[in-house]
């Protein structure tokens, strides 16, 4: 499909290998880097992120990655951020923040508010209400199941950029597409069949129109 292999950003958090394997398994070639370079020339960019969101800020920043990412986002490359890999896109967040984020997106990243009938953080199966048709979810059915483990929940500042939405006491945005930017709240290469459809619409409606 390319000459080149997706680039899987490694900054030291993040599902990594189980997101390239999800690829490899669906016959896309991906690879886990910290190359700058290859970042910056790869088809197709994908940050992936477990952890502290300010921690994840300073890696990317101690690894040299957060520019080469940022530059992808501003030329219009092909990207997926996955669950703190979506949050990272906005201005900041307010875990143990506020922090601030790359900025790409504009709006913030909430806290769930307390509840007795709910734990934080979110973990386990829910369903996404499609807001919109985007190729994204070309063969997933609407109200479809996938995997969440987070605590916090991005409140974009534009509506028109969420693509669709998660029941947990409010309902966040689970989902984000802006032109060649794709990222989710929840993990596809936890989310079994759905994920993996997920995975290959974004490599064959966004990568390869790219």
């Amino acid at each position: 499909m390319r000459d080149r292999p997706l680039a899987i950003v490694d900054y030291g958090m993040g599902n990594l290998r189980s997101v390239q394997k999800a690829f490899e398994r669906l016959g896309h070639d991906a690879t886990v880097t910290r190359d700058a370079t290859v970042v910056r020339d790869a088809p197709g960019v994908v940050l992936p992120g477990v952890g502290a969101f300010g921690a994840c800020m300073r890696n990317l920043e101690g690894y040299g990655l957060a520019e080469p990412v940022r530059a992808v986002l501003t030329a219009g490359r092909p990207f997926l951020g996955i669950c703190l890999g979506m949050q990272l896109l906005f201005e900041e967040s307010e875990e143990f923040g506020p922090v601030r984020g790359l900025g790409v997106l504009p709006g913030r990243v909430r806290r769930f508010p307390p509840a007795t009938d709910r734990k934080v953080p979110h973990m386990g199966w829910n369903t996404i209400r499609q807001l919109r048709a985007e190729p994204l979810f070309t063969g997933i059915v609407d109200e479809a199941y996938v995997y969440f483990v987070h605590s916090f929940y991005v409140e974009p500042a534009n509506a028109v950029d969420v693509a669709t939405t998660t029941p947990y006491g409010v309902d966040f945005a689970s989902c984000v597409v802006r032109d060649h930017i794709v990222a989710c709240q929840f993990h596809p290469e936890k989310s079994q069949g759905v994920g993996l459809h997920l995975l290959d619409n974004f490599v064959r409606h966004v990568v390869e129109h790219a």
